[in-house]
C-alpha cells in the first residue's frame, strides 16, 4: 500500500505556496492511487496524532512517501528514529525530492546527512532572527511586541469624543473598536483612582 503524509506546522505556510493541497498534488502526481493523510498543528504544539496513527497502521510492504524530508521529521535524532522504525517493520521511505530511502548502510548516511543540513538551516534561521532582534533593541524605540494599532493621540480624541457621544457613535467615528475604547477607558479610569488614593492624606 502507497501512503502519502502531508502537513504543515505554521499559518504561514498556508500561504507560502507549500500547503496541504500543493503537498497532497505532489504525492498524487507520482502516485495517483496512494491514500494521503493530511495534518495542520500549530508551531506550539509537539504531538502528531494523525502522523503517529499512520505509523502504527503501516506494515511490511507498505511505501511512506512525502514531498520532502522536513514533512517527515523537524530534527535529525527525530528523522532517524522514525525512518529506522520503518525499516525496521519492513516498510519503504520515499522522499520525493530526495529519493527512495533504503535500509542499507550508505542509505542511512545518506539519510543523517540530508537530516543535518535541513536541521543546521533551521537553527541558522532562528540565529539571525534572534540576532537581528537583539539589534533592534539597541536602537532608540524599540518596542518588544507587536506594534500599536492606535497612537495615544488618537486614543485620547477618541476618549474626548465620549464625552458627548455613545461608543457606538465614537466607533463608527474613529474606527477604533468599543473594545478598545472601553479597555482605555476603564485603564484610565483605574489609574486616576489610584493616583488620588496616593494623595489621600
Amino acid at each position: 500500500m502507497i501512503i502519502g503524509y502531508a502537513r504543515v506546522s505554521t499559518k504561514g505556510q498556508l500561504k507560502d505556496g507549500y500547503s496541504l493541497e500543493v503537498q497532497q498534488q505532489e504525492i498524487l502526481g507520482r502516485y495517483e492511487n496512494a491514500r494521503v493523510e493530511l495534518e495542520q498543528f500549530t508551531g506550539t504544539t509537539t504531538e502528531r496524532p494523525v502522523f503517529t496513527k499512520l505509523i502504527s497502521e503501516l506494515t511490511q510492504g507498505d511505501t511512506l512517501v512525502v514531498s520532502k524530508l522536513d514533512r517527515l521529521a523537524r530534527n535529525t535524532v527525530e528523522g532517524i528514529q522514525i525512518v529506522q522504525e520503518l525499516f525496521d517493520k519492513g516498510v519503504a521511505v520515499h522522499v520525493l525530492n530526495v529519493g527512495l530511502l533504503e535500509n542499507t548502510t550508505m542509505g542511512k548516511f545518506f539519510l543523517t546527512t540530508l537530516l543535518a543540513v535541513a536541521e543546521m538551516e533551521r537553527n541558522t534561521i532562528i540565529e539571525r532572527t534572534q540576532t537581528g532582534k537583539a539589534i533592534a533593541k539597541t536602537k532608540a524605540g524599540f518596542k518588544e511586541g507587536r506594534p500599536k494599532e492606535y497612537t495615544e493621540t488618537q486614543i485620547n480624541m477618541a476618549l474626548d469624543l465620549l464625552k458627548e457621544n455613545s461608543y457606538t457613535q465614537v466607533a463608527k467615528m474613529t474606527r477604533i473598536s468599543k473594545a478598545t475604547l472601553t479597555r482605555e477607558q476603564r485603564k484610565r479610569k483605574m489609574e486616576f483612582e489610584k493616583k488620588t488614593i496616593r494623595k489621600e492624606p
